[in-house]
């Protein structure tokens, strides 16, 4: 952790002008400087730099704030992150709080791993550049492929030497442990001893995370070598600094343009996000053929909730393109679906079209993810059982979505082009989300029961010492909060109070939403349901006022 001294410093000496003009071409406008805002497309500058207040603020969307704000709006750094990215910036030397040996070795560990992958990214593209064997093979794939040397060096491609251990025996030399050639899985261990890369005579495609550190690799056969062998890419294994699970290829260098574009392209593959980016469209990311995860979506959506899956044509690209989904609707995104032409592929229709033909094949062809699935599942299907089944499995993807306004829109959509009455999808809609409300709870009993089990279970005074409080049942409290929460659903908008004072000392109007988020404040008391919780915060959200618990003056209620 940062010391606070240090945090301090940091504060005194950044300047937001500086900091900003890091990212953005900055003109005197009197005391102040403006720009073309990089956090939307703008002609006129309507970007605003303040030296004399230390903040910025955008005119035209509203984005702004200090140097800290900025780096971590701009870059999508967290705050630590800024401070650090500061601290470099104006040379201050970061003080941390003392840590204990276990800490201390782990970040050792940690930093050292990181170290290791950064000295091999630049091993095997120096290969690539100058070497024989890269030239001669790791470059001419890469030139068959199409790529240019601006996106080679972009995405930092290379080439593995076909010696077994190379890249450790240049390792070795240049002074680097074995053990972190082991942990970063760039070498593993035979039986013997001896230690054998893991990418050998492949092309590489380094993993850079959001923070431009190398965290993992990944390798491919060439084409002449790839009959017969199962394994035509290898990944980095897990470590202490990769987990397939939370990364996504190319969101280092598509970061940027997915904040201005607020919207992500989704593909399968390494070539896919690099063809497109040499096509000139680099909001695209990949999670390179592996199953969407929750924590992958949610690094998304620190930069949009606009998502359009581009996939093959064929049927197995239409059934890839319906995997994640529920998960992307449960995480708020919204899903957009573009099928390519037979035969077609991201990377191949990269090759072929410019950006703007690219963008308006999307355009025409993006369809929303209920009308996908509806036509995947439905078209062609009149059994009655099958057909059933599919809008089952519809109805449940709906469900899933938190917003009731877009889950009534969807649902409307779904019985306009099926046939089925609203009422009927309505209420198997509500079958799904209560069985998921029931079953989450099931499960924090259960977390609650084995935390209880695992505690040592305290010494009791005799019965006749101990007071008799009557506690409500679970499944009473449950129904409390279901019908709060259907009060907050059917009624949250409908005024209360009319005549209300808030924080600024203006008069206006306060919802049942309001009245009960304001309530449960007082008593310093929440949902135990979290989905509840966030209906509540979405409700409150709603409304423009902030209402301050100690400052609230409500009217008295005529009897």
């Amino acid at each position: 952790m940062i010391d606070r001294r240090t945090i301090d410093r940091i504060m005194d000496a950044m300047n937001i002008v500086d900091v900003v003009g890091e990212f953005v071409t900055l003109r005197r406008a009197g005391v102040n400087y403006k720009g073309l805002c990089p956090f939307h497309n703008e002609k006129t500058p309507s970007f605003v730099v303040s030296p004399a207040k230390g903040v910025c603020h955008c005119f035209g969307c509203g984005k702004g704030g200090n140097s800290i704000n900025f780096l971590m709006e701009h870059e999508q750094m967290t705050y630590p992150e800024a401070l650090r990215w500061l601290a470099k910036r104006y040379n201050i030397e970061i003080v941390e709080k003392e840590l204990s040996d276990e800490e201390k070795q782990q970040a050792t560990d940690r930093e050292s791993m990181f170290i290791v992958n950064e000295w091999a990214m630049n091993y095997f593209t120096d290969i690539l550049y100058n070497n024989v064997d890269g030239q001669a093979v790791g470059m001419q794939y890469f030139r068959s492929r199409g790529f240019r040397d601006d996106i080679i060096k972009k995405f930092h491609l290379g080439y593995a030497l076909p010696g077994r251990d190379a890249l450790a025996q240049a390792a070795r030399k240049q002074g680097y442990k074995d053990k972190y050639l082991i942990s970063t899985g760039l070498c593993y261990q035979q039986d013997n001893g001896n230690l054998h890369d893991r990418y050998y005579g492949r092309v590489i495609f380094p993993w850079l995370s959001m923070s431009g550190k190398v965290c993992a690799f990944g390798g491919r056969l060439l084409d002449s070598r790839t009959k017969g062998v199962n394994q035509k890419y290898v990944n980095s294994p897990e470590s202490e600094i990769y987990h397939k699970g939370n990364e996504l290829y190319g969101i280092y260098q598509a970061k940027k343009a997915i904040v201005q574009e607020d919207l992500v392209y989704m593909v399968e593959g390494y070539t896919d996000v690099i063809s497109m980016h040499q096509c000139g469209i680099e909001n695209v990311v990949a999670n390179s053929g592996t199953a969407l995860t929750t924590a992958q979506i949610r690094l998304l959506h620190r930069f949009t909730s606009n998502i359009t899956l581009l996939y093959d044509g064929d049927e197995a690209g239409k059934h890839a393109a319906v995997r994640g989904t529920d998960m992307l609707l449960a995480e708020g995104m919204n899903i957009k679906i573009v099928l390519l032409p037979e035969s077609e592929d991201p990377d191949s229709f990269a090759r072929s079209h410019t950006a703007e033909e690219y963008k308006k094949y999307i355009e025409d062809n993006k369809v929303d993810f209920i009308v996908f699935k509806i036509q995947l599942m439905l078209d062609g299907v009149t059994d009655p059982v099958k057909r059933s089944e599919a809008i089952s499995s519809i109805v449940k993807s709906i469900s899933v979505i938190r917003d009731p306004i877009k889950r009534d829109t969807y649902i409307r959509e779904c019985s306009t082009r099926t046939g089925y009455a609203e009422r009927t999808l309505i209420r198997t809609m509500n079958n799904y989300i209560h069985a998921d409300i029931e079953e989450r709870n099931k499960k924090k009993e259960r977390e609650a029961a084995q935390q209880q089990a695992s505690e040592p279970i305290p010494t009791l005074a005799p019965v006749e010492e101990r007071p008799i409080v009557a506690m409500p049942s679970a499944k009473m409290q449950h129904t409390a909060e279901d019908m709060l929460a259907q009060i907050i659903i059917r009624h949250g908008d409908m005024i209360m109070y009319d005549d209300v004072t808030f924080d600024d000392g203006e008069k206006g109007t306060l919802n049942v939403a309001q009245y009960i988020n304001f309530d449960l404040q007082a008593d310093k008391m929440s949902f135990n349901n979290g989905l509840y919780n966030r209906i509540l915060e979405m409700a409150v959200r709603n409304r423009l006022k902030k209402i301050s618990i100690r400052r609230l003056s409500l009217p008295a209620i005529q009897t």
